[in-house]
This record gives structure tokens, sequence and C-alpha cells, in this order.
């Protein structure tokens, strides 16, 4: 007799580190008003979590969100942590948005979050020195992948959009190839490729030396789900001769600096935006935004960055212009614990998956 693990097939992982959400978890962060209809009393939870793929099937939402709230990737990339505490603050200002004629709720499926604890406490009580603590790191980014990946492939195959929050850029590579994967499986694709869009004052095209926070585009691109790939606002005081000299020589690569936007004004930030959209439409598209390359995302940065509203035109712009595959939003790290920070960046990421929702369902652009 199978198993109900078996029997429900449910992906790799998520037995285990996979919290699913019921409608008594969103009411608990849900300020319910008189006369008030807030979008947590009316997203949509699984079904049942037992039956993951064939509730993702009978789900009438278009939009998966969960969130994966960690900062193993950027531990693994030598940097602090920080990535994991923002989720909370971000569902919490998302749930109390008005569900009005601009954006209801329904549309909406709320899954839950990753816990990954158990991986980083391990790490934490047992590695005997820095070096051994950062391999040991990107091990455990390996099993993140594995885990993300088998998910993000569940909601594509069944023609959902998946919006994920949270954690370091790390999780561009599992949400790029589960996408690649789940479209392929779904017949939206010829092949397991995608491509990607990009607003970071980082590539993440670092060398493959190990996963991490640095370099999940490089690795998508090597093992052939990542076909092209455009990064806006990348900051030139930030960017490896190594790295610059392989975006430039490879044609499926393509960046725009924060300098040639904001500084030397080559081009707008609209036209920026404009051309990465035309760069990848050819495909379905990943899109990609990292918090902390905006101003005031993270405490102590001080070399500029994006206006948030620019943030908000770009999600907007893409979402309309392109084929997602999916929306990630992740960082807005900063050095220690920032509650300010962290309800600052929540009520931005909440209003940047409402503009991503708002515009791609009412749009120019639909994949079906």
């Amino acid at each position: 007799m199978q198993t109900l693990q078996q029997e429900a097939a449910i992906p790799a992982g998520l037995d285990h580190h996979f919290k699913f959400y019921s409608k008594g978890d969103i009411l608990s962060l849900t300020h319910i008003r008189r006369f008030e209809t807030k979008l947590g009393e009316r997203v949509q939870v699984i079904a049942d979590r037992h039956r993951l793929e064939k509730s993702l099937q009978q789900s009438t939402a278009r939009y998966v969100l969960f969130g994966i709230p960690e900062d193993i990737g950027l531990r693994a990339d030598g940097a602090e942590g920080g990535t994991d505490t923002g989720w909370i603050p971000f569902l919490s200002a998302l749930l109390n948005h008005q569900s009005n004629d601009f954006a209801g709720g329904e549309e909406l499926l709320l899954l839950g979050h990753f816990d990954f604890g158990d991986l980083q406490y391990l790490i934490e009580q047992n590695a005997h020195d820095d070096e051994e603590k950062i391999n040991a790191y990107r091990h455990a980014v390996v099993r993140i992948d594995e885990e993300v990946e088998s998910l993000v492939k569940h909601i594509c195959t069944y023609g959902k959009i998946p919006v994920v929050i949270g954690g370091g850029h790390n999780n561009a590579y599992p949400l790029i190839k589960g996408a690649a994967k789940g479209l392929y499986k779904a017949g939206a694709t010829p092949l397991a490729q995608i491509n990607a869009i990009n607003l970071d004052a980082h590539t993440g095209y670092r060398p493959s030396e190990g996963r991490h926070s640095g370099n999940a585009f490089r690795y998508a691109e090597e093992d052939g789900y990542l076909l092209k790939y455009c990064v806006i606002g990348v900051q030139e005081d930030h960017l490896p001769q190594n790295v610059w000299l392989d975006i430039v020589n490879n044609p499926f690569l393509d960046l725009v600096t924060y300098e040639d936007i904001f500084v030397h004004e080559k081009r707008n930030f609209t036209q920026a935006v404009a051309d990465a959209t035309g760069f990848t439409d050819d495909n379905y598209t990943g899109i990609e935004l990292n918090l902390d390359c905006l101003e005031g995302a993270v405490a102590g940065s001080c070399s500029g960055g994006v206006p948030a509203l620019m943030a908000r035109r770009y999600v907007d712009f893409t979402a309309m212009d392109s084929k997602p595959a999916y929306l990630h939003i992740c960082g807005g790290s900063g050095p220690g614990y920032d509650s300010a920070r962290d309800i600052h960046n929540g009520k931005l990421t909440g209003s940047l998956v409402s503009d991503f929702i708002k515009s791609h369902s009412y749009g120019k652009a639909d994949p079906s």
C-alpha cells in the first residue's frame, strides 16, 4: 500500500522544509475592518496540501506566491546575512492591501514558505573555521536549489506564474531551471530554456566556483536553462573585469549600467527597460529584482541607488511587455537586524507584487 507521501507525489523537500498556509494563517496577519475587504480575505490557499498537483490544476488563481526567507546563499558568498527576515513584513503589507476593482485577490494563491533553518543550524554548530563554513553553505545552497526547482516546476507545469519573495539571488538559478522545465513539460516552450531580466547593482554572473548568491545566472546559462539575460542598473564600481568581458563578448548577454542611465544619461530608465524586454521577447522571461540596488532599501548604502518609483515602473513595464515565467524579488539585506528596514522593504515589495499582478493581468502581455 502506498504511503500518503507517495500517493500525493509531494515534491522533494516540501514535506520537511515547506510550511503550507491555511486560511487561518493568512487571516492572522490580516487586519479585518468593517466596511472594507482586504486581500487576505480573498487570496486562495491550497485545497489539499497532500495532493499538490491536483490542487494546482484545479485552482482558478493565475499566480502562486511563496517565500524563501533564507540567507544561506549570501553566507556561501562570504557576505553577511539578512535576507531571511523580510518575508513576514512583506506578507503583512500585501495581505492588508484593499481588495477592489484594481486587484481583488482571488487571482493569487498563497502557498506558504520554505524554512531551511535546520541546515543553517547544523553548519553553524559543526563548521570549524570560516573556510569550512563557506564550503558547507555552498553545499546547502545545492540542497535549496533542488527543493525550490521542484516546486517551481510543478507550478509552471499547470500554467501558473510563480511569485517568489525573499532569500538571496542564489535562488534565481532554481527558479530559472524549474520554470524552464515546467514550461517545457506544459508544451509552452520547445526547449527547457527561458530568458531573464534583472534589475540589480550586480550581475549575478560571477564564476562558477560553487553555488552562492553571486553566480546564479552563470550556472543557469552554463547548464543550458538560461538563453538570454539582460541586467539593468549594474554599478560600474562593482563589476569585475572578467565578468564584464564575459558579458560583452556573449551575444546572448547584455547589461546597462547605473551610470549610463543616471549619471551619463546615455539613455533614460524606460528606454533601458524597453531594450531589455526587446532583447528577451522571443521567449518566456524570468523577471528579477534585487532590493539591494534601490535607494534606502539597505541601511548604510551610500553609493546611490535606483529610486523606488523606477523599480515600480520596471515591474509594471516588464509585466506588460514580456511573457513572464515568474517574478522574483530578493535581497534587502543589511548589517544586523533592522525592523524599520524590513517594514520599509516589506511595504515596497507588497506594492511591487501588486504592480506586477495588475499590469500582467490587465496589460497587453498574455502568454496564454
